[in-house]
């Protein structure tokens, strides 16, 4: 996600994460634990995550998610049915589902109605029989999707969820917005493929993360949309959109399919930098190696939310953007694609790690900007530079924010900075090693921030552990490698 244009706009609300705090002090940790002998005990409320302690859910592997949207019309409820199938990874007596702002009908395992009960987020579910450790099984959800259902957070974040447009929708899920959409395992740990069937009045096109695999007439005057994510995504990287789109097709590099989906009024206005991307696929795969996808595109937003995100293999990019200035408009397009390396072919393990993600989509898109026509790349950071103290003491250090301070400024300029840095220290032919060793190695898996430490010293052939930790962890910033004159300003306040 980029945030250069965004603007704060009110104070964040607070009861999901007091809900969140308090389940996670009451025990229900361990009631969680599975017993040694192998005995069915209730999968984890959570996975522990410091910043979203009941984000995830422990017990089980979703394998795939099947997603059934009857769509309306704009902010009208519809009927949604979400087909899981899913490994224990323990003997569970009942396990949790992340789920929120939706009316739930009922939950099948198996296809034996199970009970349920919700709290906040938590949407427990007690099969008819326990499910023994390793076997498959199957937990149908069915429910009312209410596509006006958002939230807020205070930072770049700023909305977040099903956000409406004239006559659709686009989803807005990072960080843990999924489940206003579908019942999930919702941690950006937590994998699996997705296929969605969107079924929308004929006049009307539903688009979603992949490849349009089928669109089939139905009955009334309906279309049918089925979608296949092809590689496994974090729930945060969903993308789901209904409205009168014009789908535009053409070829990256290597004849890489690319998809541009537009509202049908912006299709020529925003057409100049929409064809600019076969240009930032060849700038980044120089940098990082092939593009980690099989497929991208564009999902132009037609909103007034000034944010974009990356949603994998179709960023969003706000209309604003592509109407703006043409730097303005590469800067977020080349900062949402190098997320598809970083962030979401390489995934978080969790959530303090989300400073190697927007770091490096920061850092790759001032290096772009600074070669066509942007600014320097260097007063840039030397401008970070100066501030990272106050940012240190307003936001937490890198790889140490606080859940208010997720996406604040740290995690983008001052998070590329730590980056800088290490370039500056290993110099530009290591770095680039180290960069592309971590895309190509961690390719389509999980990875932490101790992981990127471990690979730098790795390629460099050199223990670098006592050089970034001051930098990702530390209260004061380190001097700055190369650049002795460089000064960090006092701490206000």
């Amino acid at each position: 996600m980029s945030t250069h244009r965004t603007h704060r706009r009110r104070a964040r609300l607070a009861l999901a994460a007091a809900v969140t705090v308090t389940a996670a002090l009451t025990g229900t940790a361990s009631q969680a634990a599975p017993s040694a002998s192998g005995t069915p005990s209730p999968g984890a409320p959570g996975l522990g995550d410091p910043m979203f302690p009941l984000d995830g859910n422990g017990g089980y592997r979703v394998d795939r998610y099947t997603l059934d949207f009857d769509w309306q019309a704009p902010k009208t409820p519809f009927e949604a049915t979400a087909t899981i199938k899913a490994t224990a990874t323990q003997s569970l007596s009942r396990f949790n589902l992340d789920f929120g702002g939706n009316t739930l009908h009922g939950v099948k395992v198996d296809g034996s109605t199970a009970r349920t009960s919700r709290a906040g987020d938590e949407l427990t579910v007690t099969p008819k029989s326990p499910i023994a450790k390793g076997r498959t099984f199957t937990a149908k959800v069915t429910y009312t999707a209410d596509p006006t259902q958002t939230r807020h957070r205070d930072d770049a974040i700023e909305d977040y969820g099903w956000i409406p447009t004239a006559d659709g929708t686009v989803v807005y899920p990072q960080p843990n917005g999924a489940r206003l959409i579908f019942p999930a395992n919702d941690h950006p740990s937590q994998r699996a493929p997705i296929t969605f069937r969107i079924t929308t009045p004929k006049d009307l096109t539903a688009v979603a993360n992949g490849k349009l695999v089928d669109r089939a007439e139905r009955p009334g005057d309906r279309v049918r949309w089925t979608y296949d994510s092809e590689q496994p995504l974090s729930t945060q990287l969903v993308q789901m959109a209904v409205g009168k789109f014009k789908l535009v097709d053409g070829k990256g590099p290597g004849g890489l399919p690319l998809r541009d989906v537009v509202p049908d009024a912006l299709v020529e206005p925003t057409a100049a930098y929409r064809k600019l991307t076969p240009d930032h696929l060849a700038w980044l795969q120089e940098k990082l190696g092939p593009y980690p996808f099989n497929r991208y595109g564009l999902l132009v937003g037609d909103t007034d939310l000034a944010v974009a995100l990356e949603t994998q293999t179709l960023s969003l990019i706000p209309k604003a953007d592509l109407l703006g200035t043409k730097v303005d408009a590469e800067r977020n397009m080349v900062h949402e694609l190098t997320h598809q390396w970083f962030g979401d072919s390489v995934a978080l393990k969790s959530w303090s790690d989300l400073w190697v993600s927007e770091g490096h989509a920061r850092f790759y898109e001032r290096m772009y900007s600074e070669e066509h026509g942007g600014d320097s790349f260097e007063a840039a950071m030397k401008t970070a530079y100066a501030a990272h103290d106050q940012w240190r003491h307003d936001f937490g250090a890198p790889a140490e924010p606080t859940e208010p301070n997720l996406f604040k400024r740290m995690r983008y300029d001052g998070s590329a900075l730590v980056l800088y840095a290490l370039r500056e220290q290993v110099g530009d032919a290591t770095f680039q090693k180290i960069e592309r060793a971590w895309v190509s190695g961690f390719r389509g898996k999980t990875a932490s921030t101790q992981q990127f430490i471990d690979l730098a010293s790795k390629v460099a052939g050199e223990d670098l552990e006592g050089f970034p930790r001051p930098w990702l962890y530390g209260s004061k910033t380190p001097p700055m490698p190369g650049h002795p004159d460089w000064v960090v300003n006092p701490v206000q306040g």
